[in-house]
């Protein structure tokens, strides 16, 4: 199998060659943003909606993008056709770029750096999306959303990766954060739902959660199936009692939860609205046209 290729400020190169400064403050501080996309069937999935996350985060942290997000979306269509796939996972990194060994951004150059990766990935075994998995709450909070803004896809991830070391611990592939008010915030890398008497419920925005594109995408397809969706604040109580329980993510797509902290939910077995949706969202994957290159030569 060939060599796959990165994407590196406006140039290509082989996986074993990509490299960036250990000068860049993205390496140094985790000062940058990032997005995981996926592309299904040679489409970049939810395109426009990951980019404007990016744009926005890079925007709120005062990091100038050097491309439009047009470039953008031509770079992430560039890396499949270099790579010969036709589905993927991206990860698309905009860096502050190298600085100095001092904090200030202000020793950095005017443009932030991109790194386009693009490769296949396998997140859970196919198993568990038909058994569900286990999870556990952990000890590590989810960041203050004074400190940075949840909806900001930072570089920097290390509370994340401190959750997932108890989950590793504890024996699960998978954990649930609380916030800085002990309520229900989300997962290490996924957003979490629960199905109470018919209703499809994820805490909302402001329990300090990355407002995931397949989270709210699952959102719109529950809705269009007729089924209530709502956003309530979330407790543990309501995770042990739920009727069932799944995650969202782009890498993880959507799978079901059936045991939270020792609780079995919903009898052990992905539920019937769990199923349901993640027909529908496998469904919408096969049906996807991104709309920004539809009758675009090679991508339509």
């Amino acid at each position: 199998m060939p060599e796959s290729h990165v994407y590196i400020n406006g140039e290509f190169c082989p996986k074993g060659e990509a490299k960036v400064s250990v000068y860049d403050h993205g390496f140094l501080y985790g000062d940058g943003v990032f997005e995981g996309i996926r592309a299904y069937h040679g489409q970049v999935f939810l395109c426009a909606e990951h980019l404007d996350r990016l744009y926005e985060g890079a925007q709120c942290l005062m990091i100038k993008i050097p491309n439009s997000k047009k470039e953008m979306r031509d770079i992430l269509y560039r890396c499949l056709e270099k790579n010969g796939l036709q589905d993927a996972y991206f990860r698309l990194v905009v860096s502050r770029g190298p600085g100095d060994l001092g904090l200030s951004p202000k020793k950095c150059g005017e443009w932030g750096s991109v790194v386009c990766i693009c490769a296949s990935i396998t997140l859970y075994p196919d198993s568990l999306y038909q058994k569900g998995l286990e999870v556990v709450t952990v000890a590590v909070p989810r960041a203050h959303p004074e400190t940075l803004n949840p909806r900001v896809k930072s570089l920097n991830y290390l509370p994340n990766i401190l959750a997932k070391i108890e989950g590793h611990n504890a024996g699960v592939e998978e954990v649930v954060m609380l916030n800085h008010r002990g309520e229900v915030s989300e997962c290490s890398g996924d957003n979490l739902f629960i199905v109470k008497d018919g209703v499809v419920k994820t805490p909302p925005p402001s329990a300090v959660i990355l407002e995931g594109c397949s989270r709210n995408l699952v959102l719109r397809l529950a809705r269009e199936k007729g089924l209530e969706a709502a956003q309530p604040t979330l407790a543990r109580y309501d995770l042990y009692t739920a009727d069932e329980c799944f995650l969202t993510g782009t890498a993880a797509e959507m799978i079901p939860v059936v045991k939270v902290d020792g609780r079995v939910i919903g009898g052990g077995r992905p539920g019937p609205v769990t199923q349901g949706l993640l027909g529908d969202f496998r469904r919408y994957i096969q049906e996807y046209r991104d709309p920004g290159v539809c009758g675009v030569s090679g991508h339509s």
